[in-house]
Order: structure tokens, then C-alpha cells, then sequence
């Protein structure tokens, strides 16, 4: 059983949203704002916590920032739609992942799931990654795509390891940039664009529509292990 705190100042979503991971077998604890999270937070041995972004008192940017100071926990943040920006504000900060209001909430529980999932997997990370018909050998540095060896160039390979190292998870544009090339200056989006379509054409069954290299809009990517 996980702890969970869940923020949002509408009863109607924290019920929902508590109901829901409670159901999921998850000890759940809720705040009325970001404010009373903090304090929470605080006092409390959480395994995860999710966030509405539009909070009075303090927001859910503000939240994520100040559980990032203390601790490296899985954070889900709701946002609206139109919120685009603040998702890769939110992701930039610290928070790992995000699911759109109006959302399912099988959606909600299978993010969780899968971020408890990949905190449980760091303790011991394994040399080779599957996905679909593709085997990643991190320490041999050699990707298989139905057992015949694909090449990759150096960039790509570090991009496909960034990728594979967060399943299910969202890396922003900023992320990737400065993870691959050590700084966002003087590297244009599109040389990344450009790196991601060779990447999908080489793994992917259909580049046009790919199953696992996803793409967040305005926001970056997210990797798909289960397609």
C-alpha cells in the first residue's frame, strides 16, 4: 500500500480522485490547497503525491517546488487543457507527470500505477530495456529491432536512453535539450524534431503513427513501453 496526498481545492475532484485510489488499495490524505499540502507534506511519509495546478494560497507550481527541496517523490499534476505552458513549467520544476482535466479515471490510476512502478525499478536498473520487438543494451550500447542490430548515432542513442529511463513519462523539449547536448543554447527545437523522426523511423512500425516515442504537444515527449 502506497500513501498518497492528493491537492485540489474542488471537493468534487479530491473525492473523486480519492475514491478512485483508494479503491486502487492506497492510503489517501487530502488538502484543500496547495498551502495545507505543503504542511502536510511536511509532517507526512508520502510515496506520491498529486496536485491541481489553480489553487488559491499557493498554486501547484509553487507546491511541486517546494517538494522538490525535500524529496525526489513521484508528483501527478491536474491541469486544464489550455495550460499547455504551465505543463512544461510544471515538468521543468520537478513535477514527473500530468493527466488532463477532464480525465478518466482509469487514466489517473494507471499514471500513478505507473510512476509507484518506476520508483520501485530504480533500486536495481536493469541493463537492457524491451519494448515491442526492440532490445536496448545500455551497457553494450546496441539497440535490436526484431533481433537484427539497428545503428543509431551517438544523440540518438542518448535521446532512446532518456526516453526508456522514464516509461510512461513526460520528457519536456528543455529536458532533452539540455540532457543531450549539456545546454538549450544554440540548439533549435527542430534539431530535435528532426532526431525524434529518425529515431521513429528506425523503431517504430509506422513512423507517421508511432507507438512508442510519442509526442506531447507544445510540451515534448512521452515514452510508451506498452504502445
Amino acid at each position: 500500500m502506497s500513501r498518497i496526498l492528493v491537492a485540489d481545492d474542488e471537493a468534487a475532484i479530491r473525492k473523486v480522485v480519492r475514491d478512485a485510489l483508494e479503491k486502487a488499495g492506497h492510503d489517501v490524505e487530502t488538502a484543500i490547497d496547495g498551502d495545507e499540502a505543503a504542511i502536510l507534506f511536511e509532517g507526512g511519509d508520502f510515496d506520491l503525491v498529486v496536485t491541481d495546478l489553480n489553487m488559491p494560497r499557493l498554486d501547484g507550481l509553487e507546491l511541486v517546488r517546494r517538494v522538490r527541496q525535500r524529496s525526489a517523490v513521484p508528483i501527478l499534476v491536474l491541469t486544464v487543457r489550455q495550460e499547455e505552458r504551465e505543463k512544461v513549467r510544471l515538468l521543468d520544476a520537478g513535477a514527473d507527470d500530468y493527466v488532463t482535466k477532464p480525465f478518466g479515471v482509469s487514466e489517473l490510476v494507471a499514471r500513478v500505477r505507473a510512476l509507484l512502478r518506476r520508483v520501485d525499478g530504480q533500486a536495481e536498473p536493469s541493463a537492457v530495456s524491451r519494448f515491442g520487438n526492440v532490445e536496448v543494451d545500455h551497457e553494450a550500447r546496441t539497440v535490436r529491432r526484431k533481433g537484427r542490430l539497428i545503428h543509431l548515432t551517438p544523440t540518438e542513442f542518448s535521446l532512446l536512453t532518456l526516453l526508456v529511463s522514464k516509461p510512461g513519462g513526460v520528457w519536456t523539449h528543455k529536458q532533452l535539450l539540455a540532457a543531450v547536448w549539456g545546454s538549450t543554447a544554440g540548439v533549435s527545437g527542430d534539431k530535435l524534431r528532426v532526431h525524434m523522426g529518425t529515431l521513429r523511423r528506425k523503431l517504430e512500425p509506422d513512423p507517421n503513427r508511432p507507438r512508442w516515442i510519442r509526442t506531447e504537444p507544445w510540451v515534448g515527449y512521452r515514452f510508451s513501453p506498452e504502445g
